[in-house]
This record gives C-alpha cells, structure tokens and sequence, in this order.
C-alpha cells in the first residue's frame, strides 16, 4: 500500500515534541494542553511550567515523528526546573512543588521556594 506524502513539511517534525497532559480538576478532567507550535520544544515546556502557565500537569510525553518513536518523559521533564529552582532560588507554585516531589527521579536537597502569598 503506497502512502500519500505528507502535507506537512518534514523538517517541522524532524525534533522532540513535547506536550503536557494537565489535569482541570473534577468537572473537566484530564486534557492535552493546547501549545503553540513553538513552546513544544524541552525549553518551551519547562519556561511554561516554571512561569505557571500549567498549574496541574500530570504527564508529559515526548515524540519524533520522523524518527517513530514515543516515550513517557514526565520523570526527566521533572528533574528539570527541580534542578532550575533549587539552583537559583526561583519561586515555584505550589502545584508545580507537588508535580515535581510525585514524579522526579532525584531527590533535590534544598528546600524549593513557594511564592508568599498576602505580603507586601
């Protein structure tokens, strides 16, 4: 069976794609982050979560469509902006705090910052 090509230019496929699964809470569950095509790189996922722009990720996967292959990359994504946040003190929500004791695969021995809330 002989297959169309595709519309996609290859080279915009030709990487590591990662999206993040975030759960909305009770009434609205589970669901792919909707992410510009240009925020699904390593660094686009970890600016995103360090700025809070997910607040309850669940998992994280990566691909490369051109390559074939697909893998669960929550455990490495975690370790990531751990490692960023206890390196140079930035404040993490509380949320990501939580994501990144249940899923990363080092221990990090300083104590990771949460923003104050209520103070001036």
């Amino acid at each position: 069976m002989r297959s169309s090509p595709s519309i996609v230019p290859a080279d915009r496929l030709d990487r590591d794609i990662y999206l993040v699964l975030e759960d909305f809470g009770a009434r609205a569950g589970c669901a792919w982050r909707e992410t510009d095509e240009a925020d699904t790189d390593l660094e686009g996922v970890l600016q995103n979560l360090l700025s809070g722009q997910y607040a309850y990720p669940v998992r994280i996967v990566s691909f490369n469509p051109v390559e074939g292959w697909s893998r669960d990359a929550t455990s490495d994504v975690a370790d990531a902006p751990a490692q960023r946040a206890a390196d140079t003190d930035a404040e993490i929500s509380s949320a990501l705090q939580a994501f990144i004791a249940a899923t990363a695969t080092r221990r990090f021995d300083a104590q990771l910052a949460l923003p104050l809330r209520g103070v001036a």
